[in-house]
């Protein structure tokens, strides 16, 4: 009897234990480390929309002086090579104007010139006294991953279009320990009415920033991941300091860290021109490369006898 007393004692000691705070197992979910306890923010489709609109219409122009950082590989090959950083200036104007020029490190010599008007671009690599002229959407792509680098990836990337006006959008909550963020799904119908993800735009739900955006091709597989963060005000305009630019299909990315940044400041035409220099090799993309016209020998044409005519 008394053992039965004992045992009734235990196991009622047991069950207020477990009722109790003594047993739980407190964690605090961290999706920031600065700021453990921030409240998630919320909002619906329709402000969203208008945050990317007010967003990409607020940029006329931009003129940005910047690290590149690219690499070549993919995590699905699982290896990625990064190469030294290149000091790039960065010119924009709506609507798809755009030159980057790319200085090598230490030297500071240009590594690379182009420029793009959004449909065609043109090239100029002074190392290899090569210039390149194509269209800005890639057909034949080279074994030299670097060389596939296009100024409208760029353009993708570093702007966030508002969706056009044919197309649907759907907005999911993605909230767990780990990430708070909703997703605005851009969607479109092929000719054949089957529906498909062109984009994926990620807000942060600590800040409302875009964090991210993924453009998928008709397969559903990853063309453009790009990441945003640290964004900061430019001339009054909100700008991120850091893009992460994947292209997993082109297994290539860069990383954009903006150094300084004018933003609607006026630009000319002229500075979206660039010519083809003297003693360059022409390349135009889908046809084999020119020749080089052939160098007199110094001396040559005092040897030769001019012909007469009797």
């Amino acid at each position: 009897m008394k053992i039965r007393r004992v045992a009734s004692i235990v196991a009622l000691s047991c069950s207020a234990m477990i009722f109790t705070s003594c047993l739980a197992r407190r964690r605090v979910i961290t999706r920031n480390k600065s700021t453990p306890t921030q409240a998630l923010l919320t909002a619906d489709k329709e402000s969203l929309l208008a945050r990317i609109n007010t967003t990409y219409e607020s940029i006329q122009t931009l003129n940005i002086t910047a690290n590149l950082v690219p690499a070549i590989g993919s995590v699905n090959k699982g290896k990625i090579t990064e190469y030294k950083d290149v000091t790039a200036y960065i010119l924009f104007k709506k609507p798809d104007e755009i030159r980057i020029v790319g200085l090598y490190p230490v030297v500071r010599t240009t590594a690379f010139d182009m420029v793009s008007n959004g449909s065609d671009f043109r090239l100029y690599v002074p190392a290899k006294s090569r210039f390149i002229e194509g269209k800005s959407e890639l057909s034949a792509p080279s074994p030299n991953k670097l060389e596939n680098l296009r100024p409208s990836v760029f353009l993708d990337a570093m702007f966030v279009r508002p969706p056009e006006s044919k197309k649907s959008t759907a907005l999911t909550d993605f909230t767990d320990e780990d990430t708070a963020a909703y997703i605005l799904h851009v969607t479109y119908n092929d000719a054949n009415g089957e529906v498909h993800i062109g984009r994926e735009i990620w807000f942060d739900r600590l800040t409302m920033n875009i964090a991210r955006q993924i453009i998928f091709d008709s397969n559903g597989e990853i063309v453009t991941d790009a990441r945003y963060s640290e964004w900061t005000r430019y001339n009054g305009v909100p700008f991120p300091k850091v893009i992460d630019i994947n292209r997993p299909k082109d297994e290539y990315g860069v990383v954009l860290t903006v150094v300084k940044a004018e933003i609607n400041k006026p630009i000319t035409d002229e500075k979206f021109v660039l010519q083809q220099p003297e003693g360059t090799t022409l390349q135009v993309l889908g046809e084999k490369p020119a020749q080089q016209a052939p160098q007199p020998t110094p001396g040559a044409s005092a040897s030769r006898k001019k012909k007469t005519t009797k």
